[in-house]
């Protein structure tokens, strides 16, 4: 992908990449802005291990010192649990990269990131989308998952949006949405569809 500069693979992912291995990209916005400390160190040690039960390599996708890392190791986890990050839309990589901070990045720039680096699968919580009753405000998730060959595996999206239009969106954007288990496009924190 033009404009992204070289990525720190982590041992694990550069190895199960070059063997041919299931690779399977995280977004780190979940652990430095999304849970409390120290649920957040916690929960991603359980989406690594979830992970890796599954047969694939988890590849946690942060900026560390003004470089793209693609899976980070137990030490570079508890930095990112434990430090202050920005949090990095796909907007806001560069200039955190060039200022060389410690960036937590969210679906938009994961998506982004994970195609980049080559790995098809990418798992989250739950996306952005179109906020109730807002024309302009849009999460950036939308447009980049219209841009990205990436498969995004969510519980759908975030409860504060609003649901038939976020549908509407990425029908528009030209997004396939399809539902395991389900008929129903959802919030991801909830069981049924709320209404809107």
């Amino acid at each position: 992908m033009a404009g992204v500069p070289p990525f720190v693979r982590s041992a694990q992912v550069a190895a199960a990449q070059a063997d041919g291995r299931p690779v399977v990209a995280l977004e780190s916005s979940i652990i430095a802005q999304g849970f409390p400390r120290p649920d957040n160190l916690a929960l991603a040690q359980d989406l690594h291990a979830v992970v890796r039960a599954s047969g694939a390599e988890p590849a946690m996708v942060a900026l560390l010192d003004g470089a793209l890392h693609i899976g980070l190791d137990e030490g570079q986890l508890r930095r990112l649990a434990r430090e202050p990050a920005e949090k990095c839309s796909t907007r806001d990589l560069a200039p955190v990269l060039a200022a060389g901070g410690l960036g937590a990045t969210t679906v938009a720039a994961t998506a982004r990131l994970a195609a980049a680096a080559g790995i098809a699968v990418f798992a989250t919580g739950g996306i952005g989308g179109i906020h109730p009753g807002a024309r302009l405000d849009v999460s950036a998730d939308l447009f980049q998952l219209a841009l990205s060959p990436v498969c995004v595996v969510a519980s759908g999206a975030k409860s504060i949006l609003d649901l038939p239009a976020t549908l509407e969106a990425l029908k528009a954007l030209g997004v396939p949405v399809v539902g395991f288990r389900t008929d129903r496009f959802r919030h991801f924190t909830r069981r049924t569809a709320a209404s809107s």
